[in-house]
């Protein structure tokens, strides 16, 4: 494909600070293509809805587009074919598109997370123990996945809607033992019995205040990993490293899922050590028009 035009994009809310654009469009500069990400944000102009943002995506000829909050399960339906993987788990972030029109549906956020899990925590952070999952939506469900890869022996779950919580439950036990996985509602209690908790909800990024771990339960032994990038540092994390647990940003999860995306939408390797050097100028001149802005 070098020296071919591509157009990809993202869906979601909320998504005028991705570095997503930075990332793929700088891999796709490394392979000699001329490329552009477009961020179709649903909170920004002319209200749209998935099946007709899908609708514009196939008629203008992208190669694909990731899907982000609040769209990763409700995507599944409009696909022509979907992934065993993404099928799995429930929920679809990368979606791409044949010279036919059709559309499928595959997951790289299971893998963007355990590869950096593996980078930043360790496997044996994980390995043979219990875990907390604050997050039952579609970026907690291939998190639970990316879980018990990893050789957590149960993931302990909580949501706000406890519906569902108790459907993601019922699918991990469904599919790999009714052991693996039980729904909890008071996070303090469940953190308790685990190694380390994860949030895998919207909660603490720009624009979605607050802390969604009762801060009170955090302790030195524990690990937090939080799946949200912006900002780097959550509040989260921030009180977490303050009480000496190790920590993980979203960076990483970032990254990785990217480097997969645009494999599926190219064909084509991402460097991913070049990957993470431009994530990282990117996220320092967000931060910096961040700061200058306020």
């Amino acid at each position: 494909m070098s020296g071919h035009r591509a157009l990809v994009g993202l869906i979601g809310a909320n998504i005028q600070r991705s570095l997503s654009p930075a990332l793929h469009e700088d891999a796709f500069a490394a392979h000699a293509m001329r490329g552009h990400y477009h961020l179709m944000d649903v909170d920004v102009g002319a209200r749209r809805s998935l099946g007709e943002l899908l609708e514009g995506v196939r008629a203008t000829g992208f190669l694909g587009v990731n899907v982000t909050f609040p769209y990763k399960e409700a995507v599944l339906p409009l696909l022509d074919e979907v992934s065993p993987e993404a099928r799995q788990i429930g929920a679809v972030n990368t979606v791409t598109i044949d010279r036919d029109g059709r559309t499928q549906g595959y997951n790289t956020d299971r893998v963007g997370f355990r590869r950096s899990f593996e980078e930043g925590l360790g496997r044996a952070s994980v390995e043979g123990q219990s875990v907390l999952l604050v997050g039952a939506g579609g970026a907690g469900r291939a998190v639970a996945f990316a879980l018990l890869d990893l050789g957590a022996v149960r993931i302990l779950i909580h949501d706000k809607d406890t519906a569902r919580a108790g459907a993601l439950v019922a699918d991990l036990n469904a599919q790999l033992g009714q052991t693996r996985a039980g729904v909890e509602t008071d996070p303090a209690v469940a953190l308790a019995r685990a190694a380390g908790v994860v949030n895998a909800t919207p909660i603490g990024m720009t624009g979605f205040p607050g802390i969604p771990v009762p801060l009170q339960a955090v302790r030195a032994q524990h690990w937090v990993a939080d799946v949200v990038y912006t900002p780097l540092e959550t509040e989260l994390i921030k009180a977490a490293r303050a009480e000496g647990a190790r920590v993980l940003g979203g960076s990483g999860m970032c990254v990785h899922q990217a480097a997969e995306s645009f494999r599926l939408f190219t064909g084509l390797a991402a460097d991913v050590p070049r990957m993470q050097r431009v994530f990282a100028e990117a996220a320092a001149a967000r931060e910096q028009a961040m700061a200058a802005s306020v």
